[in-house]
């Protein structure tokens, strides 16, 4: 990484953001936002050694005008602007404030990759650090006004484009303030101007909480925290049903997602030479090639390690003759998530015991996606996979002399199923968690949601209740299934999952 030509000072603020500051030593106090403008400003008064008069003026000069005045909004804005009258529908009368979020440092002046925050995305389509979304009552008292807080180019006449560390020769152009309107299809304004603004508002105010602390402190006594919670709630149940265009770059999700686990097929022998770790890499590249990022840390976990539900280590060894279970979905680069889990042979081929156990978590999630149809109770596609998998432990002779029905009364069989049977999708791979109970697992399904369904089996290693052959073995088969007007549709079918077609699968890829 480069270092500045200048010498500074960053600092950390309260959100962990990195900013200039004036050099004066190690123990100085951190610099605020107006301050760090200030400093700016002034460098010509030696602020910044390095910087001389004649450099700062020859900075401003000789620049072409790359302002792009033709543009179109982006594919989802038709979308938000629908998201955003709903929500303003459940809150007349309130200023509604979504922040995307800051930065956050990952270690000394370097940053995580910045990742909006989910609601912020789903009500703007925009994906850049500090911005925030304000819907103001209307005058008329009819709606809300929106408009999104964005920050501005970079300043070229105060030196901020290349001093300060988030000047856009050091991280890249940003849009402009008319720009930005255009895409979003909504009005733009600086979001350094808003801490003041909100500041001096009156009447009531609702925030969602978590991402942005320098807009939170400017309305620390005009929020509750029971408010804020309703607010978090109804955004989180607001993003329950898909709509087509949702439903669209999850399927292009899934899609990629079969292409990365085509990717880590072909490359099992490197794999083997080298540790789990090759087949997260080879994973990654394909989420970065096609979309935006991984949805959620990859799952690699070969032999013992598929016991593990988040076995995210991704660090030991691959061996012929044991099953990888590889848990992983490409995020887009509208931030929608796939969620896929495949248990391969690492060799190619089953044995009788993995594949007597694979057969058993196949028919379970048989079982559960049959299970998925609108108005159902969202439970019933958990309930239909327990079943298939306690009958089977019972015909295994593990549950002794008990029947399946005081097994699923007892809840014995999750000594080897542990985890619920899905979990709601789209732009978090688990999506809308922060919903009420009643409106996510005491609810009916309805067209538009979309769910995993992932059953498995997990025999630890140091499992004494079991056969020693089955100890070390884990099996998890999930897919990602939309609900419809008649049933379902499976928008990760494109893997294969019956045992044999897993077989052919890899063995045609390794043949190339």
């Amino acid at each position: 990484m480069q270092e500045a030509a200048v010498t500074e000072r960053t600092t950390e603020n309260r959100d962990g953001q990195t900013e200039l500051g004036e050099s004066v030593g190690p123990d100085a106090p951190e610099t605020t936002e107006g301050e760090q403008a200030e400093a700016l400003k002034q460098r010509k008064n030696g602020l910044y050694p390095g910087v001389s008069d004649e450099l700062a003026e020859n900075m401003k000069q000789g620049w072409a005008d790359t302002e792009r005045h033709v543009l179109e909004p982006i594919e989802q804005a038709g979308h938000t602007a629908r998201r955003r009258a709903a929500l303003s529908a459940a809150f007349p009368g309130e200023r509604l404030v979504i922040p995307a979020g800051r930065l956050k440092v990952r270690a000394n002046d370097t940053d995580y990759a910045f990742r909006p925050s989910s609601d912020y995305v789903y009500l703007t389509g925009d994906d850049t650090e500090n911005g925030v979304l304000v819907l103001e009552p209307a005058k008329d008292g009819a709606g809300h006004e929106a408009t999104a807080y964005l920050l501005p180019r970079s300043d070229r006449e105060n030196g901020e484009f290349w001093l300060s560390g988030q000047g856009e020769l050091w991280v890249g152009r940003r849009n402009s303030l008319t720009e930005n309107e255009k895409l979003l299809g909504l009005a733009v304004k600086d979001v350094r101007e808003l801490p003041e603004a909100l500041t001096g508002a009156t009447g009531p105010v609702r925030v969602l909480r978590g991402y942005d602390t320098v807009i939170e402190s400017a309305l620390t006594d005009k929020v509750t925290a029971e408010r804020d919670e309703e607010f978090r709630v109804h955004l989180s149940e607001l993003r329950r049903v898909k709509d087509a265009w949702e439903i669209g770059e999850l399927r292009f999700a899934c899609e990629a997602t079969a292409r990365g686990f085509e990717d880590v097929v072909k490359v099992l022998d490197k794999a083997e030479a080298t540790s789990e770790r090759y087949i997260e890499g080879t994973f990654f590249l394909r989420a970065r090639i096609e979309g935006n990022d991984v949805g959620y840390g990859s799952i690699c976990a070969s032999g013992p390690h598929a016991t593990t539900l988040h076995w995210v280590r991704n660090d030991g060894p691959v061996r012929s003759g044991d099953l990888l279970l590889l848990d992983a979905g490409v995020e887009t680069r509208s931030y929608y998530t796939a969620d896929v889990t495949r248990t391969l042979p690492v060799d190619g081929r089953f044995t009788a015991l993995q594949r007597r156990i694979y057969d058993a978590v196949y028919d379970a999630q048989e079982a559960g996606i049959a299970a998925v149809k609108p108005g159902a109770p969202y439970r019933d596609f958990h309930d239909a996979a327990q079943r298939v998998l306690a009958e089977r432990l019972v015909s295994w002779g593990l549950l002794g002399d008990l029947d399946v029905e005081k097994v699923l009364e007892l809840g014995l069989q999750r000594r080897w199923t542990l985890h619920g049977t899905g979990h709601m999708l789209g732009l978090d791979v688990h999506d809308c968690a922060a919903a009420r109970t009643e409106q996510y697992v005491n609810s009916e399904l309805e067209p538009g949601v979309v769910l995993t369904v992932e059953p498995g089996l997990y025999f630890q290693a140091d499992d004494l209740t079991v056969p020693e052959e089955y100890r070390g073995i884990g099996v998890r088969i999930e897919d990602d299934i939309l609900v419809t007007e008649d049933g379902n549709v499976n928008l990760s079918a494109g893997l294969p999952r019956r045992a044999d077609e897993v077989e052919e699968w890899m063995a045609r890829l390794r043949r190339g």
